[in-house]
């Protein structure tokens, strides 16, 4: 589904609810706990887990993908608070104990890494992916392993031409002018139903969510540094995953 056609869409439910905006309909359908992590959405597809419109768009592009022979293997989808929350909390003390200050630490983290109830993997919409049928070795996620001579480059490339006809964008662009989270050629979400979470998400006090929970290393999240977060490693993105 292309973007245009979902937006569509979303506005003749607006017409259909009303007075009712867009923005009420998204904030009454995903609940707090739907997206901050702390949900329990339905998810589809063994070793896919993704809500179910998400997942039967992944698998239509999965067997495109596979009649150019490549195998769409998905690394990483849905993960719960507690799950981000121990990726977190292990890179923090990691870190710390090799003599990063916290500060230091909190910046190393957020190259990739989200702060737990800020991720998108939370909504069952993201997807971390590579080509399970090419032939590799040690860490998959690294953007060479996308370019050059990288084992992922032909899935990268099939990609950037076929992808968003899925309904998935890539998340964390190589634009020059992009700030937050580095470039991840791996990151794909999809947009017809993560567009209207994150008008949702964009309603939430993100300094609540990240210090309610006593995260590991949550004393120093400054409220120029929760701004900075927000703006930059939040909706810094895809401009066609912005509502």
């Amino acid at each position: 589904m292309k973007r245009r056609t979902f937006l569509k869409s979303a506005t003749l439910t607006t017409a259909a609810f009303g007075v009712f905006p867009v923005q009420m309909f998204a904030a009454s359908r995903y609940s707090y706990d739907d997206l901050i992590g702390k949900g329990n959405p339905e998810l589809f597809g063994k070793g896919i887990n993704l809500r179910k419109e998400a997942y039967e768009a992944f698998v239509e592009m999965r067997q495109a993908a596979a009649k150019e022979k490549l195998d769409i293997k998905i690394v990483s989808s849905y993960r719960d608070f507690y799950r981000q929350k121990a990726i977190w909390e292990r890179k923090y003390k990691q870190y710390t104990k090799n003599g990063s200050t916290p500060e230091q630490a909190i910046q190393k983290i957020i190259e990739y890494s989200t702060i737990p109830g800020t991720s998108r993997h939370h909504w069952a919409t993201d997807i971390d992916i590579i080509d399970g049928g090419a032939t590799y070795s040690g860490d998959v996620l690294v953007p060479e392993k996308f370019h050059g001579n990288g084992p992922f480059r032909p899935l990268r490339q099939w990609l950037d031409e076929n992808v968003n006809k899925y309904g998935f964008y890539m998340v964390y662009t190589d634009k020059p002018d992009r700030k937050g989270f580095k470039y991840e050629p791996w990151h794909y979400s999809y947009a017809p139903v993560s567009v209207p979470m994150l008008r949702a998400y964009k309603k939430l006090d993100v300094k609540e969510i990240i210090t309610q929970e006593k995260v590991a290393g949550a004393t120093h999240f400054t409220d120029d540094f929760i701004a900075m977060y927000r703006n930059e490693n939040i909706l810094d993105i895809n401009p066609e995953l912005i509502p």
